[in-house]
């Protein structure tokens, strides 16, 4: 079993909520459950599918769910967005069972996120578990193995499944399925959204474009819907853990862009199956892309693991001149150009020295690009 970054251990607390968010499959119930075979508490485990715990917790019967946790030390709930009200019926929980430990995990963000955040303000904490990062994988590979195998995490990802899976053939076929299966579950299922198709063609637009700015009014000319019924898709698709939705830097210089975004899959492997891609490297034209969105992802997940705290941008001006990643953190603003190349040759931006000169800039390569990512 390859260790992930949270050790729940140090994060369940006395009276507190434990909330373990993240796309489906990047195992969340693994990790649960890894956490309850060790455990010294007294512990009960349910799931959110049973229509009896979700009658329960829906019914904010306080002599009811207070009898549920008697005697027990931790409660533990797998899938709890299927629960309604399931903030309310964990806020009786932390505030009226004393002592008692309360971890959920969820896969939708946004659904559990509406049902849990008001409810349990100042009785929570989340964290976000996504597909394996290079930082965990540095456990079972060194680096030298990493770098070996960066073909693979460019064209297949990184979700456990597919790190796991012993053949290229198995690995296509466990994408396919977590793409079509899981992943757009979640949204598919949603009451709003009706035009599957319409869907699915912004996604495979989206996937053609990752690097690259787009604007509402153009996605929704070329997959023929309003702007506002995109705009809710791509929102969405961000809160279900598919797409991460960069905004463009700016101070107000006028030649600077900041109405367009970049989207990026936060993994390579889905992106791929949606456009049904997975040729080796040396027969791709798009390459560039896809170590431009593994990079940026990586650097995601490495953020918020590690509780670098800031915001991430993209720069670019009118006359062409740009910046792939833009962090800002502590008041200070840091560069990064993302080239697959090693041997490209690129200088500063100009306008970028002249505008931001206590800023930092790099360039991110295969040559330095774990050194960035771990």
């Amino acid at each position: 079993m390859i260790k992930r970054y949270y050790n729940l251990d140090k994060l369940i607390k006395q009276g507190k909520a434990l909330i373990i968010y993240g796309p489906r499959r990047v195992g969340k119930t693994t990790l649960l459950n890894e956490f309850l075979s060790h455990t010294k508490l007294k512990y009960k485990l349910d799931s959110g599918d049973s229509i009896q715990i979700q009658q329960l917790f829906d019914s904010q019967d306080f002599s009811q769910i207070i009898e549920y946790a008697a005697g027990y030390q931790l409660i533990a709930i797998d899938e709890a967005q299927q629960i309604p009200n399931i903030g309310r019926g964990l806020k009786i929980l932390v505030d009226h069972v004393p002592g008692i430990r309360v971890i959920t995990t969820g896969s939708s963000s946004f659904d559990l996120s509406q049902k849990i955040g008001e409810p349990l303000t100042g009785r929570k904490r989340t964290i976000v578990l996504f597909p394996f990062s290079q930082t965990e994988l540095l456990e079972k590979y060194n680096k030298y193995e990493l770098k070996q195998k960066l073909e693979d995490f460019l064209i297949f990802g990184s979700y456990p499944e597919v790190i796991t899976a012993k053949t290229r053939k198995e690995k296509i076929a466990i994408l396919v399925e977590l793409t079509n299966s899981y992943l757009l579950k979640d949204i598919f299922s949603l009451e709003r959204i009706k035009g599957s198709k319409q869907l699915l063609d912004l996604l495979k637009l989206l996937a053609f474009q990752v690097g690259n700015e787009v604007s509402l009014n153009e996605l929704a000319c070329q997959v023929h819907l309003d702007v506002k019924t995109v705009d809710r898709y791509l929102d969405i698709l961000e809160k279900t853990f598919v797409l991460k939705r960069l905004g463009g830097f700016s101070r107000n210089l006028r030649k600077e862009i900041s109405s367009k975004c970049k989207y990026y899959f936060f993994d390579n492997g889905v992106r791929n199956a949606i456009i049904s891609q997975f040729n080796s490297l040396a027969d791709r034209n798009d390459v560039g892309a896809l170590f431009e969105n593994f990079i940026v992802m990586e650097r995601l997940k490495n953020n918020h693991y590690k509780a670098r705290v800031g915001e991430s941008y993209f720069w670019r001006t009118y006359d062409g001149q740009e910046i792939d990643l833009i962090e800002e953190r502590n008041g200070r603003l840091y560069g990064f150009e993302i080239k697959w190349s090693p041997k490209a040759k690129i200088k500063t931006p100009k306008k970028w020295l002249e505008n931001y000169r206590n800023s930092e800039y790099k360039v991110i390569s295969q040559k330095n690009y774990l050194d960035f990512i771990l």
